[in-house]
Formats: structure tokens, C-alpha cells, sequence
């Protein structure tokens, strides 16, 4: 009998695909792009520009906090209830004209675009702003099937133009200034002369002359989608050139692009999410465009409309209960306009579509933690918070960093554990000891209780029992469960050690002044040894101070009821259990009535009751 070989059928990839993979950890990456110091110039002002203008705008919606729990709450409907949303999604784009495509990853999305290109006879298409095409590196396959994709929104086409990749989530050309984009139109734009300027306006007037042609010639178009609603079938695009609305109904055929996570439940979940939005990511009150579509309408608007519904990793991040919330994500950039580790490294050394503190957990958790330049992205961060401050649906980004970093810890250790644990030999008799003894005992104590003649054989059991117990210990022994640790378990081990005790921890404070003779003249530290030595590569340390706080305070400790006898206040407790009054806040103290002390210090602390100045800590 002859036999066929039909194989097996492969398993699909379940992370994403794309522009997603760094192609350099982040710390290398950083170093570099932080010699650019005309790109940090540039992002700097950009960046502060937008966060003032939304922490006005903010700062007038009496029920802000209100407006982001909301928007939190229906996330959380969203990601509860994805495949029925997204199966009702499809039945109302359906019913409408519309035809609904099913993305499982990045490459099965750009063939099925591909394709329905290339059904039109198109050569060319018109782009408008879409991070889902950018993460599937969408512009990159046609331009291998022959087909040229031009970008319509303004910052979009200087990325494409300067043969540059996004640095931004909203301004994607944000790394660049007036003089750069100049030197890019005169370059890349036919049109242009040597007489244009870096006048904004001069500079947008170029551009639409370059894309007006586009706009009234080409057959098909490609877009993104802000929000699906799934009770109607309705999609939403909000920008604020107007691009954007001429792509949605000028062509013939319109394509959208949209990540499964960007449904809403209803029509009027939009309410929220209009305002919500335009404050957070630009700063203003409205969208000056906002477009709403729903299907195909005989003579109004493109006579084909396609809908690609992108999985590439979302599923994998919505099975995280931990990290799910990074599927939120309006792709406002709030987080990125105010991260001070954005600001200084730039957007390219994220290596990602997604940059910032979002695609700091973002990207790890479509792609998977295993990849070790992905790994590094959730370190990319001073965990301070305000990315969390600030994010109009409120995710904890600064938890979900933690909860990657933990994730990382584990695998590494995980391949260690392998490499230090070599599969033992199937000729190993260890092994299959177990067995034996498993298989003995099935024969000589019929179901535990006797011999086959139904006689308790106590000697026999006692027998077996010692001989698995032997087998046990020859199994570990072959097999080796701990890993030679490394510098950071032995750093934690250590610091744990001495900081358990306050003496251990006392008698370490002694060697503070060996620290200041290393700091030397310069009064900075500025090598290390070992992985420490990571830290002093990119920056120095200040030299210790000459005595421990601990040592401060015996000396010091009793000027505090001195000074709250003096003032009139009554300490709440004496002797050693008083609790110490640091530095700062006796300075916040005032003479006068204990009234007006109990005021000052009230002053002196901005987190107290878990507030900052201003609207929440939406300024900090």
C-alpha cells in the first residue's frame, strides 16, 4: 500500500506582524538619535507647544474626570464584548452596500488590499493618514506590486517625500522644522522653485497644489478609521487639514484599514470620544474635520467601499488581563507630550510604528515579549506617571510597563533554564524509573491493597517506595532547575539584604564618604562597574552627600519639639515613636497660630490627598 504524505497544516502566527519589530534595542537606538540635537530642539518646542495648549483647553471642561471614566468604561465594554461587536459591525456594513474583509495579520492584509487594487486596474492610490497601514507596512508591498501610494495628510507626505519614517503618532514629521521641510518641497516636488520659502503658509500652499491633481485623478482610495460604531456600520475619520475628506469621497473606491480594537457600541458612545479626542491630541475643542460614513450611497461618494478588519496581534493582547487596557488607545499622543524620555530620545529609537510610552507597551505585546530588542521597550520609561495623568481613557500605562518588565524577567530566566538544562538522554534509566516502579506496583499490590492473591505485601511496598524515592533523586540530579543567576539577582539579593535591617542598612551608610573620594573634583561618579556600568555610560552620578539622612536626624532630633513649642503647636506624639519632620516640611512651617501651621504644611505638599496643582496633576 503506497502512502501519501499530506504533512500537517501550519499553525498561524498568533503575534502581529510589520512595522513593529525594533531593529535595535532602545538603549543603542536612544544613544544614537540623542546626538541629534537639532531633532531634540525641534521636538522639545513641539511638544511643549501642544501640551500648554491642550492643559488650557482642559482646564475648561468642568467634568474632565467624568468625560475619562467614561471613555475608560467603554473601552472596557469594547474589549468584554469584542467578537460579538465586531460580528454586529459587519452585518450593519453589509446591509449597507459595504463589503467586510477579515485580516488575521499584516500579510494577509496587504493581499487582500492588494488585491482589490488591483481588481480596479489602479496603478496609483491616494493615502489617508492610517497608522494601521503604516504598521503593515502597506506603502512598502505595493510599491513591490507596482502600485504607488501617495500620502495626503501634510505631515504624512514630508515623511514620505524625505524618504523618513514617523517619528510621532499625530505629527509624524515632528522631528523636522520649516527649513528641513523647505529643503525636502524644493527637492522632492517638481513644481517648486528655488523662490519658495519656510513661510507655513507658503510651505501648505506647495502641498496642495503638489496633491490637487492626486485628488481629482485617482480611482482608489485608502484610509484609517478613528472609530467604528457597531450598531450602525458607521466609520469616522477626524483630521484637520481636509485631505482627508476628499480622499473619503472623491475617488471611486474607498478602502479602510482598521484595527479591530477601534470599535465603539453605539452612535452615541461619540459623544464622549469627540471630546475627549481633539483636547487631548491637538488641543483644541473640535476636529475642524470630522467625517462620518456609512456604506454606499448611489451618487454620493465612492460606488465601492471595502472594510479591513486587522487582527495582527490584538487578540494576543486583548488574552492579557494585565496588559489588554493598551488596546484603549485613541492614538491621542497625549503620553507622548509629555514623557520625558520622548522628548529626549525622539520617536525613530522606538523602532516602531507606535512610539512614545504607548508603544512602549504597546508594540512588546503585538509582537511578544521574546524578542530581545522589543523586550527593551518597557524600560524605556522613568515610570513618573504623567503618561497616565494625561491619558483621556485612562490607561495605567505605567502598571503595564511593570507587568512587561516582570514578563521579561521570567523569559529570560525561562531560556536560561533551558540552556542550563539539556534534555536528558530517553537511555537514561532515571528516567523511566518512575515507570518501573509504577508498573512493579501495578503488579505485585493489586489497587494498592494486596498481591494478585489478594494478601497485603507490605515488605514489596516498602520496597517500591524506596526504590522511587532513588529515582526521584537520580531524576534531579540529571536534571538541573536553577540557573547560574545573574548580576541583577545578586544586586536584589544583596539590596534586600541590607536594607531588611535598619543596623545592615546604617552600617552601608558608613561608606558614603568613600563614595565622595571616588566622585573625585568633578563631584560626579562617572563610571561603574558591571551592568551598573549602564547607567554612568549615559550619565554621571552626583557625589553622595557627606552623612546619611539617619545620622542627620540623631543629631537633629530634638529641635523638632523646640520648634513646635516655639510655634505653638503641640507635637502629636514624643519620644522615639514622634514621627520625624522632614527638612522641607519644617521650612513649610510659619510663626503664628498652629492654625497657620497646619495650613502651611498643607501648602508645602502637592500630592496631598492624591491631587496635584492644577486639574488632577493634568499640568505636571
Amino acid at each position: 500500500m503506497s502512502i501519501t504524505e499530506l504533512g500537517m497544516p501550519g499553525v498561524r502566527p498568533v503575534h502581529g506582524q510589520g512595522n513593529l519589530h525594533a531593529q535595535v534595542a532602545f538603549p543603542r537606538a536612544a544613544k544614537k538619535e540623542l546626538q541629534n540635537e537639532q531633532m531634540r530642539a525641534n521636538i522639545r518646542h513641539a511638544t511643549h507647544s501642544i501640551r500648554a495648549k491642550r492643559a488650557n483647553v482642559v482646564g475648561e471642561v468642568p467634568d474632565w474626570q467624568q468625560l475619562r471614566d467614561a471613555g475608560s468604561a467603554i473601552k472596557e465594554t469594547v474589549m468584554a464584548h469584542l467578537p460579538e461587536l465586531l460580528e454586529q459591525f459587519e452585518q450593519n456594513v453589509s446591509a449597507r452596500g459595504g463589503v467586510v474583509h477579515w485580516a488575521r495579520d499584516a500579510d494577509e492584509a496587504n493581499a487582500i488590499v492588494t488585491r482589490l487594487i488591483q481588481e480596479q486596474d489602479a496603478t496609483d492610490v491616494i493615502k489617508v493618514k492610517s497608522m494601521a497601514t503604516q504598521e503593515m507596512g502597506l506603502d512598502e508591498h505595493l510599491e513591490e506590486h507596482g502600485i504607488t501610494a501617495t500620502e495626503t495628510d501634510l505631515a504624512e507626505l514630508i515623511v514620505q517625500l524625505g524618504k523618513d519614517k514617523p517619528s510621532h503618532i499625530l505629527v509624524p514629521a515632528i522631528h523636522k522644522n520649516r527649513d528641513e521641510i523647505r529643503e525636502i518641497f524644493r527637492r522632492e516636488m517638481p513644481e517648486t522653485t528655488d523662490e519658495l520659502t519656510n513661510d507655513p503658509r507658503v510651505l501648505a500652499e506647495a502641498a496642495r497644489k503638489h496633491l490637487r491633481e492626486k485628488f481629482l485623478t485617482t480611482k482608489v482610495a485608502i484610509s484609517g478609521a478613528n472609530f467604528g460604531i457597531a450598531d450602525t456600520g458607521t466609520l469616522s475619520v477626524v483630521e484637520s487639514e481636509g485631505n482627508g475628506r476628499m480622499c473619503l469621497t472623491l475617488p471611486e473606491t474607498l478602502i479602510t484599514v482598521m484595527g479591530i480594537e477601534k470599535l465603539l457600541p453605539t452612535y452615541q458612545d461619540l459623544e464622549v470620544f469627540f471630546q475627549l479626542l481633539p483636547r487631548s491630541s491637538t488641543g483644541e475643542r473640535m476636529n475642524p474635520y470630522t467625517s462620518l460614513w456609512t456604506g454606499v450611497t448611489p451618487g454620493d461618494g465612492p460606488k465601492n467601499f471595502h472594510v479591513v478588519l486587522l487582527d495582527n496581534g490584538r487578540s494576543a493582547v486583548l488574552s492579557d488581563p494585565q496588559g489588554r487596557s493598551a488596546l484603549h488607545c485613541i492614538r491621542c499622543s497625549a503620553c507622548l507630550n509629555v514623557c520625558p524620555v520622548y522628548e529626549q530620545a525622539g520617536g525613530h529609537a522606538y523602532g516602531s510604528t507606535y512610539p512614545g510610552p504607548i508603544g512602549a507597551i504597546l508594540s512588546p505585546q503585538l509582537t511578544g515579549i521574546t524578542s530581545q530588542e522589543n523586550a527593551s521597550l518597557p524600560y524605556a520609561s522613568s515610570l513618573c506617571g504623567a503618561c497616565y495623568q494625561v491619558c483621556p481613557v485612562k490607561i495605567n500605562i505605567p502598571d503595564i510597563l511593570v507587568h512587561l518588565r516582570d514578563e521579561d524577567v521570567r523569559t529570560r530566566h525561562g531560556e536560561k533554564l533551558d540552556r542550563a538544562a539539556p534534555a536528558p538522554s530517553s537511555h537514561d534509566p532515571a528516567i523511566h524509573a518512575g515507570d518501573n516502579w509504577r508498573e512493579e506496583k501495578s503488579l505485585t499490590a493489586d489497587d494498592g491493597e494486596g498481591g494478585n492473591d489478594g494478601a497485603p505485601r507490605e515488605t514489596s511496598l516498602k520496597g517500591l517506595a524506596t526504590r522511587a524515592r532513588r529515582a526521584g533523586r537520580k531524576v534531579r540530579e540529571a536534571v538541573p532547575t536553577r540557573a547560574v543567576p545573574s548580576q541583577m539577582d545578586a544586586m536584589m539579593k544583596g539590596a534586600s539584604f541590607v536594607m531588611s535591617s535598619g543596623k545592615r542598612m546604617s552600617l552601608a551608610e558608613r561608606g558614603l564618604p568613600l563614595g565622595r573620594v571616588v566622585a573625585g573634583r568633578d563631584h560626579a561618579i562617572g563610571w561603574l562597574p558591571g551592568m551598573v556600568g549602564g547607567w554612568t555610560d549615559e550619565r554621571d552620578i552626583p557625589e553622595p552627600p557627606k552623612e546619611s539622612f539617619r545620622n542627620w536626624w540623631k543629631k537633629h532630633e530634638g529641635e523638632t519639639a523646640q520648634r513646635l513649642e516655639r510655634d505653638g503647636a503641640t507635637p502629636a506624639s514624643t519620644g522615639d515613636d514622634a514621627a520625624p519632620a522632614t527638612p522641607a516640611a519644617e521650612g513649610t512651617v510659619r510663626s503664628g497660630s498652629a492654625g497657620d501651621a497646619s495650613d502651611a504644611r498643607g501648602a508645602g505638599n502637592p500630592t496631598e490627598g492624591g491631587r496635584t496643582a492644577g486639574h488632577d496633576g493634568e499640568n505636571a
